[in-house]
């Protein structure tokens, strides 16, 4: 078994253009604003594939993998 990663997002570095959720609808919605908000919940192991690939596309570099478990909020709204 792998050790969990949850999504963060750099709230500063975004710009809200929402990539991210038409990626990975799964695990981040957009706020009224374009910005994403994410579940906080650890990233399944059926969706690190794509996790991965909405971080590498995020055109401001703002979404991350981090390890560790789900509960720590920072970034999400």
């Amino acid at each position: 078994m792998t050790a969990p990663v949850r999504l963060a997002v750099d709230l500063i570095a975004c710009d809200g253009r929402g990539l991210c959720a038409e990626l990975l609808p799964e695990l981040i919605a957009l706020d009224d604003w374009g910005y994403p908000v994410i579940s906080g919940r650890a990233v399944s192991a059926a969706l690190r594939g794509e996790a991965s690939v909405a971080v590498r596309l995020c055109p401001r570099l703002a979404l991350r993998l981090e390890a560790g478990a789900a509960g720590r909020t920072s970034g999400s709204r």
